[in-house]
């Protein structure tokens, strides 16, 4: 399947898609990044996801070389140039060239690409059956270390939780934080629906502020009236949930049938959670129409 690349604001191929060995994303992972998705040809809340972009680039202090309308339309030249409709984009921002040692002042000129590829697929069997998670021993970097908000290029943590994942052959667990609340899953956003109402980790939990998550949650509220709150949760409400689902970007909405081996409500998926499906992909088509 086509992949399409723009490096700089220059279109070339996978193949010379190349960056120094000098660059800071690469030596220290010191970047910035915006996962996204396109249906239909049209990008879903690309101006969302910029406008998350350039607070990461506040909170790191990076400059970003291009106005949100400039990457607004590289992002959506690139997709075109992929003749893709439905596909998997990536926005990513590092630090650029320098010197060595961690200073940023040695850098001049950030490094900014955007891949387009085929969209990637999680298993059909998750939607139709659940995912089987467990809660892991990795936990989430503390906020007052530093912030959950930032998409960051040092995705260490999440990797070590994801390693864990993968000894046991399951595609998602939960973190929690250094409190012991739960935080998200290792690349999601989580959400419990418990006695009728809908719940989901506060930001101060340690958990990203999704765009699919603000969806949902207002999909929730304003759609079908559901009290939401996002809160502190913990490993019981996890076990006791009357159900559970991951939401992000490329999976959208995904049912949890197990936590650490015990199930998850009495049917897959659950009721607000094929009502919250629904509601997400009426909303897609509404913001696809429309944009």
């Amino acid at each position: 399947m086509p992949v399409v690349v723009c490096l700089n604001g220059l279109f070339v191929s996978k193949e010379d898609a190349k960056v120094s060995i000098f660059d800071h994303g690469y030596l220290f992972g010191d970047g910035i990044f915006e996962t996204l998705r396109a249906y239909g040809g049209g990008i879903f809340r690309l101006g969302r996801h910029l406008d998350r972009l350039w607070r990461s680039a506040q909170y790191f202090h990076l400059s970003i070389p291009y106005s949100k309308d400039e990457l607004s339309e590289l992002s959506r030249q690139a997709l075109k140039h992929s003749g893709l409709q439905d596909a998997y984009l990536r926005i990513t921002i590092s630090r650029g060239i320098g010197e060595h040692g961690i200073d940023p002042k040695a850098c001049s000129s950030p490094t900014v690409s955007i891949i387009v590829k085929d969209l990637p697929r999680y298993p059909a069997e998750c939607y139709q059956k659940g995912a089987e998670t467990k809660i892991l021993s990795v936990r989430k970097i503390a906020d007052e270390a530093l912030s959950n908000q930032v998409k960051g290029c040092n995705y260490q943590n999440n990797i070590l939780a994801k390693m864990e994942l993968n000894q046991v052959g399951l595609i998602e667990g939960f973190m929690l934080n250094t409190r012991g609340f739960v935080a998200e899953g290792t690349v999601s956003n989580v959400f419990v629906v418990a006695g009728g109402a809908l719940w989901t980790p506060s930001v101060s939990s340690g958990c990203l502020e999704g765009i699919t998550r603000n969806a949902v949650i207002g999909i929730a509220r304003n759609q079908y009236g559901i009290p939401v709150e996002e809160k502190e949760l913990t490993r019981y409400d996890l076990y006791t949930a009357d159900e559970c689902f991951l939401t992000n970007t490329i999976m959208e909405i995904m049912p949890v049938r197990a936590v650490d081996g015990r199930q998850i409500g009495a049917s897959i998926p659950g009721n607000m959670t094929q009502r919250l499906t629904d509601g997400f992909h009426e909303l897609i088509k509404r913001e696809m129409k429309n944009d």
